[in-house]
């Protein structure tokens, strides 16, 4: 069976995401008096460290040649951060409405740099650290949003700035939100110990737009 690309391997890798977070697309100059003066040259994209645990050799055969498919950065795998499956107020989906929410929702309204919800369980909350992806754009929020009765969110500002792919009324995607991510090439690792043959797999990966 042919593998099909973005790759989902995050589900069952044996480890972590031990960064995730912003690589700003800047340039930087200095001023006669010291301030650093920073401009962007476009929106930053999402960056992630992976970690597995120790493996046996077995296993780190194994995921040596999963990660083989991913051929040093040409082809796409889907990246979220391993940390935050599910919204910080609803750890393993305990909604506020149980399990009659499927976890996704839908952009209600949108400005350059904030989104609301809707299509949300009414009282759900939308937590500071909170990812929603839209797309194949991913966003986290920097500010708390209340759904009311009806189940629309207040708004609350985003980062990155919203992209051009987000409109309104498109699906919001709750649970383990991702982006499509590449390998950066030269990161992966996978070297074993003597005597046992254990070792740990690291690699890093940036979004591919």
């Amino acid at each position: 069976m042919a593998i099909t690309f973005p790759v989902d391997i995050l589900s069952t890798f044996p480890g972590w995401s031990t960064d995730f977070d912003f690589n700003y697309r800047q340039e930087q100059s200095t001023t006669a008096n010291g301030a650093v003066i920073a401009k962007d040259l476009g929106s930053p994209l999402w960056k992630a460290t992976f970690q597995s645990r120790s493996l046996r050799v077995n296993e780190l055969d194994y995921w040596r040649a999963r990660l083989k498919a991913l051929e040093n950065g040409l082809q796409t795998f889907v990246g979220w951060p391993t940390s935050r499956a599910f919204p910080i107020a609803y750890p393993n989906g305990s909604w506020p409405t149980g399990g009659a929410f499927a976890g996704s929702g839908q952009v209600n309204s949108l400005t350059s740099k904030s989104l609301s919800l809707k299509a949300v369980p009414p009282g759900y909350v939308v937590s500071i650290g909170d990812y929603i992806q839209v797309g194949n754009d991913l966003y986290q929020a920097l500010e708390t949003a209340t759904a009311n009765g009806s189940g629309v969110t207040g708004a609350f500002e985003v980062r990155t700035y919203v992209w051009p792919s987000t409109v309104i009324n498109a699906a919001a995607k709750l649970i383990k939100p991702s982006c499509p991510m590449r390998l950066l090439p030269g990161t992966l690792s996978s070297t074993a110990s003597l005597p046992d043959g254990r070792g740990a797999i690291t690699f890093q990966a940036i979004e591919a737009r």
